[in-house]
C-alpha cells in the first residue's frame, strides 16, 4: 500500500515539473509571438504612407470642402474639410487616390513616392445634366440611382455621418414641410412710406439649400429665405463705438441685376466679447431621440456636434440633458461644464426609438431650465431635432402658443435641425422665432463647428432683444421700394412702437444685412401699377423733408437681453449713389447671394440676374475668407449653373 501510494506521488510529481516545463516553454512562445506580432504591426505601419493635400476649383482656384477622397482598390478614404485640406493613410501597395465630388469629373492621381499631392478639380456638365431635377417630389430614377451610390459611397469612406436617400419610393417618403413665401413687391412710398420689419439672424435655409444642390436636387422654391442665405455669411462692419451694442452701416449702388434701379444696403454689427468674458450658462439639451432620428446623419450627427460645443464649456457653465421619444425625461441632471468626460458620456448612451413627444420634452426642459437659472447669465435651451412632433402639441399653432407662453420665463431658445425626408422646417422656424431665439441647419460636422464652435458667442450670447427695423422712404426720391426677403419677418406699422410686441434677437458678434430695391422717381418699370387718386383725402409732402437729399429715414429699435423698454436709434441716407464696381465687398457679395437666391426661386424680381454674373460678382467680394465660406458658395453656385436654370 505503501510502495502504491508512493508511486503515485512520484508520478504526480513528474506531471506538474512537465507542466511547468510546458508553461515555460509556451510562454516562450507567447513572448516570440507578441515581439513578432508588434514587430510586423510596427513593420506594417512603416510600410503605410500619410498622404496629405490641398483640394481646388480647376475654374478659379478656390478651395473645395467636401470632396471624398479614396484609396483605390480599398475602403479607406476621408474628405476634405472647410478649407479644402485633407489626410489619408495609404496601405503599402496601393499607388492610386480617386477624388471625386458631386458635379466635378472624377480624377484619379497616382501617388509615386509623394507625400503631399494637390489637385484641381473641374466641373463635369455631363454629369450635372444626369442628375438634374426638373421639380421637387417628381420621380427622376437616374438621379436616385446616381445620390444613392454616391451616399454609399461616401458612407463607407468618411469617418463621419453623410446624408442618404437610400429609398426607392423617396417621391412618396419625403414629407419635408416648408411655410409658403409669397414675395415682397414693389410699393410706393406716397401710399405706402413706411416698410417695418424684425431682424433675422437665422441660417438655416443656406445650409439646407446647400444639402439639396450637393445631392443633385434643386431646392424647393419655399425653402429659399434669401434673408437666410444673406445672413448665413458674416460681413466686414465697423465694431460698435458708443454704448449701444452694435453699429448701423447704410450704403447706396446700382443694383446688378437691373442696373436702372438701386439697391440699399443695412447692416448692422453685434459687439464682439471674448468667450472668457462672456456671461455664464446654464443650458438644457433638449434632444430629440425618436424613432426617426434614427438616421446617421440625425442622431450620429447630433451627438458629434454636441461634444463639439460641450469643449467650448467653462467651469461656471452648467448643461443639463433632457430627452423626448413616446414620453420626455432627464437622462442628466444640470452638470458644471468642466466635466465633459460626464457630459459626453450621457450623450453617447443615447439611442433612437419611439414616437415624437415634442410638446413634454419642451415643458420638461423650460423646468429644467427655470430650476437652474442664472440671474445675468445666459439661460437656455438647445433643441435638437427633425420637427417630426406627432405626440402631445404638435401642431404649428398649439407649438406655438406654448413656446411664447413659456418665453417669458427669460429663457431663451435656440433650434438646430437634422435630416432629411422627414424634415419639419417650417415647424423649426416659427418655434425658434417665438421662443426669443435662433435657428440653424445642420448638414455636416463642418457646418456644426461654424455654428457652435466658430461663432459660439453669436449662436449662444444674446446681446439685443427685440430688435425692429422702420424705413421711410421720400417719395421725392424713390418712386417704388422692395424689401429683399424677410417675408415672414414682416411687422404692422404700429408695432414698432409696440414694446409688447416680439421681434429678433441679436447675438455676441453677429451681423444683420438687409436690402432694399429702389426704383428711383422718373424710371420705366413693369412693376409700378396705377392706382386712382384718393378721393377724400389730399397728400400733400412736406418741402422741407422731401427737398433734402435724404433718400430715406431708418429707425431702429432694441432691448437690453432682461430689458422690458426699447430704445430708439435714427438714421438718415444721402442719395448717393456709387457705380457698382466701386461699392464696397460688403455690398456686392451680399447682392451676389441675393440674386442666387432669386434665381433658385425663379423670382419674377431676378431681371438679369445669371448664375455666371453672380459667379463673377461673388469672385470679386470674397475679400478675406480665412474659414472658406466664401469660397465654398462660389463653388455650389457654379456647380448649380444647370440645375439652377431648371
Amino acid at each position: 500500500m505503501e510502495s502504491s501510494d508512493l508511486l503515485h506521488h512520484r508520478s504526480k510529481r513528474i506531471e506538474i515539473m512537465f507542466n511547468i516545463i510546458n508553461f515555460k516553454t509556451m510562454k516562450k512562445y507567447f513572448l516570440i509571438i507578441a515581439v513578432l506580432a508588434i514587430s510586423t504591426g510596427a513593420l506594417l505601419k512603416t510600410q503605410s504612407r500619410t498622404i496629405t493635400g490641398i483640394i481646388f476649383s480647376q475654374a478659379d482656384g478656390s478651395s473645395l470642402p467636401g470632396v471624398n477622397v479614396l484609396v483605390e482598390g480599398t475602403t479607406i478614404g476621408t474628405t476634405t474639410n472647410i478649407n479644402g485640406y485633407y489626410k489619408v493613410e495609404v496601405p503599402k501597395g496601393k499607388e492610386t487616390l480617386v477624388f471625386s465630388f458631386i458635379g466635378m469629373k472624377t480624377k484619379k492621381v497616382k501617388i509615386k513616392g509623394r507625400s503631399a499631392i494637390n489637385v484641381y478639380m473641374s466641373d463635369d456638365a455631363a454629369r450635372l445634366e444626369e442628375m438634374v431635377v426638373v421639380g421637387y417630389g417628381r420621380k427622376h430614377r437616374r438621379l436616385r440611382k446616381s445620390v444613392m451610390s454616391m451616399s454609399k459611397e461616401i458612407s463607407r469612406t468618411v469617418g463621419m455621418p453623410m446624408p442618404s436617400v437610400v429609398h426607392d419610393d423617396y417621391e412618396n417618403y419625403n414629407t419635408e414641410e416648408y411655410a409658403t413665401i409669397n414675395e415682397n413687391s414693389f410699393l410706393a412710398p406716397n401710399k405706402n412710406p413706411l416698410s417695418t420689419f424684425s431682424i433675422d439672424v437665422d441660417a438655416a435655409s443656406y445650409s439646407n439649400i446647400r444639402r439639396f444642390l450637393n445631392n443633385g436636387q434643386a431646392p424647393p422654391k419655399d425653402a429659399v429665405r434669401i434673408e437666410e442665405m444673406v445672413n448665413y455669411f458674416n460681413y466686414d462692419y465697423a465694431q460698435p463705438k458708443g454704448e449701444d451694442p452694435f453699429s448701423i452701416n447704410t450704403e447706396i449702388g446700382e443694383c446688378p441685376w437691373n442696373t436702372k434701379h438701386k439697391l440699399v444696403h443695412i447692416g448692422l454689427q453685434g459687439k464682439k466679447i471674448a468667450t472668457e468674458n462672456l456671461p455664464a450658462s446654464n443650458l438644457v439639451f433638449l434632444l430629440d431621440v425618436s424613432g426617426s432620428m434614427g438616421q446617421s446623419n440625425k442622431l450620429p450627427l447630433l451627438k458629434s456636434s454636441l461634444k463639439m460645443l460641450v469643449n467650448q464649456m467653462r467651469a461656471k457653465d452648467r448643461v443639463a440633458i433632457v430627452v423626448y421619444a413616446g414620453a420626455a425625461g432627464l437622462v442628466l441632471p444640470a452638470t458644471a461644464g468642466n466635466e465633459k468626460e460626464t457630459i459626453i458620456a450621457a450623450l453617447d448612451n443615447l439611442n433612437a426609438g419611439g414616437s415624437t413627444a415634442g410638446g413634454a420634452g419642451i415643458k420638461l426642459a423650460y423646468k429644467i431650465a427655470m430650476e437652474n437659472f442664472k440671474k445675468g447669465g445666459n439661460n437656455r435651451i438647445i433643441l435638437a431635432t427633425d420637427g417630426d412632433f406627432n405626440i402631445g402639441a404638435s401642431s404649428n399653432g398649439e407649438m406655438d402658443r406654448l413656446i411664447e407662453e413659456k418665453r417669458k420665463s427669460g429663457v431663451f431658445l435656440t433650434v438646430l435641425g437634422f435630416g432629411m425626408g422627414n424634415y419639419k422646417d417650417s415647424k423649426m422656424e416659427s418655434i425658434a422665432d417665438k421662443g426669443n431665439g435662433n435657428y440653424a441647419y445642420i448638414d455636416n460636422i463642418q457646418e456644426a463647428k461654424k455654428v457652435l464652435v466658430t461663432e459660439f458667442g453669436g449662436t449662444l450670447f444674446t446681446i439685443a432683444k427685440d430688435v425692429k427695423l422702420q424705413v421711410e422712404f421720400n417719395p421725392k426720391k424713390v418712386q417704388a421700394y422692395r424689401l429683399i426677403g424677410y417675408e415672414n419677418r414682416k411687422l404692422k406699422n404700429e408695432d414698432f412702437n409696440n414694446d409688447k410686441k416680439d421681434a429678433g434677437e441679436l447675438g455676441s458678434g453677429h451681423t444683420v444685412t438687409a436690402m432694399y430695391e429702389i426704383i428711383p422717381v422718373g424710371v420705366d418699370s413693369e412693376f409700378i401699377g396705377s392706382v386712382d387718386d384718393l378721393k377724400y383725402q389730399n397728400i400733400k409732402h412736406v418741402n422741407k423733408a422731401t427737398n433734402t437729399n435724404e433718400i430715406l429715414t431708418l429707425k431702429l429699435r432694441y432691448k437690453q437681453p432682461e430689458g422690458l423698454k426699447s430704445k430708439l436709434l435714427v438714421k438718415t441716407l444721402i442719395d448717393k449713389t456709387s457705380k457698382l464696381d466701386k461699392t464696397s465687398d460688403n455690398f456686392r457679395f451680399a447682392a451676389a447671394v441675393a440674386s442666387f437666391g432669386m434665381i433658385l426661386r425663379d423670382s419674377e424680381f431676378k431681371g438679369d440676374a445669371t448664375i455666371s454674373d453672380v459667379v463673377t460678382l461673388a469672385k470679386g467680394a470674397k475679400g478675406d475668407d480665412d474659414e472658406g465660406y466664401r469660397a465654398e458658395f462660389i463653388r455650389l453656385v457654379r456647380s448649380s449653373d444647370f440645375m439652377a436654370s431648371r
